[in-house]
């Protein structure tokens, strides 16, 4: 309603703008939320994942009691710490895979603490068998953080020692066993190679000798390795001591 200065304004008029606003003001508050927003306020669903294989080392990585049974608070920081590391499914339980992710974090700053990896001037992919890690050093420091991954099985190790990257085959395909994909296959001695594994990392316990990542982590890795950097392997793989 526009008013002219000076002009008188009839009490109908006033009354009925008043309930134009009322009536405006009741739509916007019974007005449904959008379904993203409802969402968004839900609380999470309580989490419910029973005790795992490696609870007491979640428990202690998490600054969770060490008592190695999960409790409803053990279960939401394992969910939460699967959550921010990528690990599907973000369940709580503290299985193999969410294990494996909790080794590479906690070697983060300083992979090479314990001085196996040789230091050299050039680039170094270091495989560490008995923490099932790989990192990237050039000298003394990381180019590629640590990340799981998966070696050879008992009877099939990787080899352990100074090797050369001789070849690369970005969309490689296996040929001798049953045409089983490779992507991003960086050979570095005989038939073994760096490479991803699509699907679960951990399954069948091992690979037959080769180093398998997550699919990503091959990717990124192609991307900053070339054919003549060394790759050192040392070390045991859990469950091959004999």
């Amino acid at each position: 309603m526009t008013v002219t200065a000076g002009a008188s304004v009839p009490p109908s008029a006033i009354r009925g703008a008043a309930a134009a606003a009322l009536a405006a003001a009741v739509l916007a508050l019974c007005a449904p939320v959008p379904a993203h927003a409802a969402a968004a306020a839900a609380p999470e669903p309580a989490c419910t994942a029973g005790t795992g294989p490696y609870q007491r080392e979640l428990e202690a990585h998490l600054g969770r009691p060490v008592d190695g049974t999960q409790s409803p608070a053990d279960c939401a920081a394992v969910r939460a710490f699967q959550s921010a590391n990528g690990i599907t499914p973000a369940d709580g339980y503290p299985g193999l895979a969410t294990y494996r992710t909790m080794v590479a974090v906690a070697a983060r700053a300083e992979p090479n603490a314990a001085g196996d990896c040789p230091v050299r001037t050039g680039r170094v992919t270091c495989v560490d068998l008995d923490r099932q890690l790989l990192w990237v050093q050039r000298g003394s420091g990381v180019v590629f953080p640590p990340v799981p991954v998966r070696t050879g099985r008992d009877d099939q190790e990787t080899r352990p020692g100074w090797h050369e990257i001789y070849w690369r085959s970005k969309d490689h395909v296996s040929t001798l066993y049953d045409n089983a994909p490779m992507p991003y296959a960086q050979f570095f001695d005989g038939g073994q190679a760096l490479h991803g594994r699509p699907g679960d990392l951990y399954a069948h316990g091992g690979s037959a000798g080769c180093v398998n990542l997550s699919v990503p982590d091959a990717e990124r890795l192609w991307n900053l390795l070339e054919e003549g950097d060394a790759v050192y392997v040392w070390g045991t793989k859990p469950g091959t001591e004999d």
